[in-house]
């Protein structure tokens, strides 16, 4: 830190110019120790894994400031994951206080996890994909959970550099099919592993029992039905085997639209008013099909419209809401900010931090789909209307807006159970293209589009503001989103549930083979340990209703780089309307005439939109009912956890949020301490309640960003931007300068 008589000498003398020159780079004094450590550590593969490259003496740098350090170790390819074995791995080890992942090491890649590989050629960065007629002298590689991983391979044998460079572009970049995914190999070779529990109590919604079951517990029985004409997927691959439509409704009707414009019930409000999603039908040229379309549209719109379904507003959320185009835009933009190479480019982005922020339109986009969820929620809340969302497939946006209103309205789903069998309800089961959405098989970089991210990001969004609601943590969300890339987990790895009972030899010509029994990701103890699941729940969750007994002020985040944009009104295009009155609009709407300059934004819906948003934010909060998040200025923050996790220079040690609830649970033990002394008294035996996670509780100095950045080492923050220590002149120039005396003033 640069502070008063920090440059220069002492006693007014001029300081003494260096003159040792040392010709043996940092990484070369350690080698010989370095190779005989690294042999001694194993590559430990899962059940079915295979190496297929590998190369020896490459140097995995470590960033600190402007220095480069290095660990010597071996850098190895699989058919699962890339993996750097250095000689500091048993010392990783030994610490207990490591959230581990029994699956994915701490220099662990899977193969889907890779978004970008780069070679450095003479100190000039480019992309690698293809066969290459030159190997770099330098690998970074670019995950899609934010890491940035750098290799160099100056000491590595020449043989060995094109093998493992080649390895990883092949595997990581070249299209794949989808029986070649490790997941098939994986659960063929475990196939007689045991695992305990695998769907936890979530309802994973596969049997015609499971939405019986949801009807009863929304009390949307009275008006809907639970239908199995599409069992075996003989009507339509993009709906699940089992659905609920109308009662109203007949099933002739999905056979003969192969379930393209049928409404399909997604929840239903405690005042009897439900939320519905519909796809579009395919636009045909002939009139004759045209007007059986219509036809067929009109009689749906009567049956949603007749008692007991009254009022129904419709949402078309392709035309009048984002395009997944604008969804993968900004997040292409937004994580440019978190994949840091080094220390000094964190600092040259710290400056114009703010621009970069708002030039990439993430936030802007999380509070759209935000304030779209509550447009929603207070049609039906607060005008006991249905609604109707309306997109081509279903499968994206009515996904992520469904949820966030059962999210918001439905307190079982701030459970986490609740939270996992929303998922497999609206996501898995829902249909969403996990499979072209994450570009699991590298086939088609326009498909790939962070839905379900964004889908987490507005989640997390809830729980900072309102921590007591949910009964899982924001470490519970990072670690979900990290398990969008591993593939021994069949969760997010298909475009439909079609799709995976085909290939798990559930459907199909191939009877005589045993069906593959894949796994979930809902099943925690394949990925952590007890104590490390301890960190998915939130001890501070209220069980029972209970009214906040002040302001409803969430604990906020203090960082030194502020994680929102400031007070500004929201850009918001004037061709993004509310809901339409014209409900008759549908039928037009589905049969791919757009009529947008109809849709009116009026100032009635916006004036009800405010009350409503106003009235409940006046009040003290429910945890167990309706609850709204914050959309205005800068109460939309960047998901530090998980995008700042991996940068040392983003750290507070032993602040932040982390700090604030080390001492919440300081407070609760003490008070439990005194409850089991009352109840002694009157001799009555204690509940058991949850335990406070260890980890949390007896660490002495934790990050900011615990627990994924434990006591990381962290670099010295220059108090001043890179364009500050430029202005005060090159290094030489400090060195031949006089003792100076800088202030900088109060840090």
């Amino acid at each position: 830190m640069l502070g008063k008589g920090v440059v220069g000498g002492g006693g007014g003398t001029k300081a003494p110019k260096p003159s040792f020159v040392s010709y043996v780079r940092p990484e070369e004094i350690h080698t010989n120790e370095k190779e005989v450590t690294e042999k001694e550590v194993t590559l430990h593969l899962l059940p079915g894994e295979q190496l297929l490259c590998e190369a020896s003496t490459v140097l995995k740098y470590v960033q600190e400031d402007s220095c480069q350090h290095g660990v010597y170790g071996r850098l190895v390819c699989t058919d699962f994951k890339i993996a750097f074995l250095g000689d500091d791995e048993s010392a990783l080890d030994n610490d207990e206080t490591q959230f581990k992942n029994k699956v994915i090491g701490e220099n662990d890649i899977t193969l889907h996890c890779v978004d970008q590989i780069y070679g450095v050629f003479d100190e000039k960065k480019k992309t690698l994909f293809g066969q290459l007629k030159k190997y770099p002298e330098k690998l970074i590689i670019h995950c899609k959970d934010l890491r940035v991983f750098q290799f160099c391979l100056r000491y590595t044998k020449e043989e060995e550099v094109k093998r493992i460079v080649s390895g990883i572009i092949h595997h990581t970049q070249a299209p794949k099919l989808l029986k070649r995914l490790f997941l098939f190999s994986y659960a063929t070779a475990a196939q007689n592993n045991t695992v305990t529990d695998p769907k936890n109590h979530t309802v994973m919604f596969d049997t015609l029992k499971d939405w019986c079951w949801e009807l009863e517990r929304t009390k949307g029985n009275v008006k809907y039905k639970a239908v199995s004409v599409n069992e075996g997927y003989k009507v339509c691959e993009r709906l699940p085997a089992y659905f609920v439509v109308p009662t109203p409704l007949p099933e002739e009707n999905v056979q003969r639209f192969q379930g393209h414009g049928i409404p399909i019930w997604c929840w239903s409000c405690h005042n009897g008013s439900a939320l519905l999603k519909m796809s579009a039908l395919p636009k045909e040229q002939d009139d004759g099909i045209l007007q059986i379309q219509k036809s067929f549209l009109d009689g749906i719109y009567k049956t949603i419209h007749r008692p007991p379904y009254e009022i129904v507003k419709t949402e078309d959320l392709s035309s009048n809401f984002l395009s997944l185009q604008e969804i993968q835009t900004a997040y292409s933009k937004f994580k440019q900010l978190f994949l840091i190479d080094n220390s000094t480019e964190f600092w040259d982005t710290d400056i114009k931090w703010f621009s970069l922020l708002e030039s990439s339109s993430w936030l802007d986009i999380i509070r759209r789909c935000l304030k779209k969820a509550i447009e929603i929620t207070e049609c039906m809340e607060a005008q006991n209307m249905n609604v109707l969302l309306l997109e081509e497939n279903a499968s994206d946006l009515c996904c992520l807006i469904s949820s966030l209103v059962q999210l918001m309205m439905d307190p079982h789903c701030r459970t986490r159970i609740g939270f996992q069998s929303l998922i497999q309800k609206e996501w898995v089961t829902g249909g969403h293209c996990f499979l072209d959405r994450c570009n699991h098989l590298r086939q088609n970089d326009k498909e790939e589009v962070p839905v379900f991210l964004l889908f987490l990001d507005c989640v997390w969004q809830l729980v900072h503001q309102h921590p007591p609601a949910f009964e899982f943590t924001e470490t519970y969300l990072t670690v979900l989103s990290d398990s969008l890339y591993i593939p021994i987990f069949s969760t997010f790895f298909f475009n439909s549930p079609h799709q995976k009972d085909t290939n798990m030899g559930r459907e199909g010509q191939d009877t005589q083979s045993k069906p593959l029994n894949l796994l979930t990701v809902w099943d925690w103890s394949v990925q952590f340990e007890p104590k490390a699941q301890m960190l998915l729940k939130n001890p501070l969750y209220v069980e029972k209703p209970k009214l906040d007994k002040g302001p409803r002020k969430g604990m906020r985040f203090k960082h030194q780089r502020q994680l929102s944009l400031p007070l500004t009104q929201s850009k918001s295009s004037p061709k993004r309307g509310f809901f339409r009155e014209e409900t008759d609009h549908l039928i037009k709407n589905l049969l791919g005439k757009r009529i947008s300059k109809l849709i009116n934004s009026s100032d009635e819906l916006q004036d009800n939109f405010r009350e409503f948003y106003d009235s409940w934010h006046s009040k003290s909060t429910d945890y167990h009912g309706l609850l709204l998040p914050h959309i205005e200025g800068p109460e939309i923050k960047v998901w530090a956890q998980r995008y700042l996790r991996w940068i040392p220079e983003a750290q507070i040690l032993g602040g932040g949020q982390v700090a604030t609830m080390r001492k919440l649970l300081e407070m609760m033990e003490e008070v439990q301490s005194l409850q089991e002394k009352i109840d002694e008294r009157h001799h009555s035996q204690q509940a058991p309640q949850a335990e406070a996670p260890c980890l949390l509780r007896n660490s002495a100095r934790l990050s900011s960003l615990f627990p994924f950045a434990l006591l990381q080492r962290h670099s010295s923050k220059p108090i001043l931007p890179t364009s500050g220590w430029k202005a005060l002149g090159d290094e030489d120039d400090l060195a031949k300068r006089e003792d100076e005396c800088v202030d900088l003033g109060d840090v």
